[in-house]
């Protein structure tokens, strides 16, 4: 199942493709010899058992998305089993810079299948590079996601994308182009958008239910921004052990340290604008602002306005409505909650499945309870979409925006002061110190 597609002039890096060898001439002698040995085999009786053919109740090889994985850690060892349970999907490849993560996951692949035929990779472009392959997710750290998704994009592979899947807003829009020019489907891991407390809450809010909407609260889990910094200098491993370059890959240079390759997170807000991650505000806003963005009907803009405001950032839109981020004051519903309030009425929501509204009747007709945030339901809908080519509910457009709504939030932050922003230009107004927070540089031969 791998749909015609270009892939794009202009790949981050791809690998050179090697020249065919010169075709010898075809003659009539030896044209002829080939047709009859294609006719005899052509007139064989062809014997091909029904687990092929999906008679024995399983799914036939032309329905099936063949995936690959690029950095299959902790988060990628969840979203992985759910593929796995999934009868459509063969996994055939696992890229990490890891060793002994790609020798786990290709265990778990060749038990699951009975065989010895999940390949390893180092370098995601040999992976990519693979014809058979539809399809990758990609749970690296932040640091590659959008590197990875544009030279997956480029090389003809749909993807299921872990968040942050940004680390800036320049990359957050050169992330949407990329999957509209080359028509790749892109799934963000905002599984959130699948599950049903929290698309009814969505749906309150969108059907009047609440009274015209004011204020939309989203938990960054942690309101802070600021630089990455280096570690003290260790040893490096062998590259086959452990390959420090291509972990660090578009980010800037720095020595090698354990911590910072196990996930050290400088006073869980750093990375801001170094190596690795984008603090509280990217990694829980990427899911709580992106549901108060499709509660609120403006998954195609961001706020206007940013503001941090004692242990709160409060933004607005331009439509008047009110975004609150902040790490207290709600119920007790589990991680990750948002809350919508309007007029009439508000409803709370997060992840231990409960629904609390300020009236039973806005409770009518909620749906089953399903706690613990699956990413079940989330990567079906990407599979249904690879295989029917419409957009997800994570698409790279949707992506894009709620993460260039927390990147303008990280700004405001880190400047400690109220920023005003275009989202027709996606510049801030009159300011050249936030815009200089846009982008970064990535470093070769990882460039955009």
């Amino acid at each position: 199942m791998n749909p015609a597609t270009t892939p794009s002039s202009e790949p981050l890096s791809q690998p050179q493709s090697r020249p065919h060898p010169a075709a010898s001439p075809l003659n009539r002698r030896r044209f002829l010899k080939a047709a009859a040995q294609v006719g005899a085999l052509l007139a064989m009786p062809q014997i091909v058992s029904a687990k092929v053919l999906g008679m024995d109740g399983g799914v036939a090889a032309s329905e099936r998305i063949v995936l690959g994985g690029i950095g299959i850690g902790n988060r990628g060892s969840y979203d992985l089993g759910c593929f796995l349970q999934e009868p459509d999907v063969q996994f055939v490849a696992v890229c990490d810079v890891k060793e002994a993560r790609r020798q786990a996951v290709k265990k778990r692949a060749d038990d699951k299948y009975g065989n010895h035929d999940c390949a390893t990779y180092r370098d995601l472009r040999e992976l990519l590079a693979r014809d058979d392959i539809d399809a990758v997710l990609i749970a690296t750290g932040p640091n590659w996601h959008f590197a990875a998704a544009t030279l997956a994009a480029n090389a003809g592979k749909d993807m299921y994308c872990e968040k942050p899947c940004t680390k800036n807003i320049a990359q957050s829009l050169a992330l949407a182009a990329t999957m509209r020019r080359t028509g790749r489907v892109f799934q963000a891991g905002t599984q959130r958008r699948s599950l049903p407390n929290f698309a009814f809450a969505v749906h309150l809010a969108q059907t009047g239910r609440l009274g015209p909407l004011r204020t939309l609260y989203a938990q960054p889990a942690g309101l802070k921004a600021i630089m990455s910094g280096w570690l003290p200098p260790e040893p490096e491993p062998p590259k086959e052990e452990v390959d420090w370059d291509l972990y660090l890959g578009p980010a800037a240079w720095r020595p090698f340290n354990k911590r910072e390759l196990d996930g050290f997170n400088f006073e869980k807000g750093g990375g801001f604008m170094g190596a690795f991650g984008g603090g509280g505000c990217l990694e829980w806003g990427s899911h709580c602002v992106d549901l108060c963005q499709w509660a609120n009907q403006t998954d195609n803009t961001a706020p206007i306005e940013y503001e941090p405001t004692g242990n709160q950032l409060h933004a607005r839109y331009a439509n008047g409505v009110k975004l609150v981020l902040r790490d207290d004051h709600w119920l007790p519903l589990g991680s990750c909650p948002v809350r919508f309030e309007g007029d009439t009425g508000w409803v709370e929501t997060a992840d231990n499945g409960d629904i609390a509204a300020s009236s039973n009747d806005l409770l009518v007709g909620r749906g089953p309870k399903i706690g613990g945030y699956p990413a079940d339901f989330h990567i079906r809908n990407f599979l249904d979409c690879v295989k029917t080519r419409a957009q997800p509910r994570a698409n790279a457009d949707v992506a894009c925006w709620s993460h260039i709504t927390c990147h303008a939030a990280n700004i405001a932050l880190f400047l400690n002061r109220k920023v005003t922003f275009d989202p027709k230009t996606c510049m801030f107004i009159g300011d050249e110190q936030a815009n200089r927070l846009r982008s970064e540089a990535l470093r070769e031969p990882w460039r955009a």
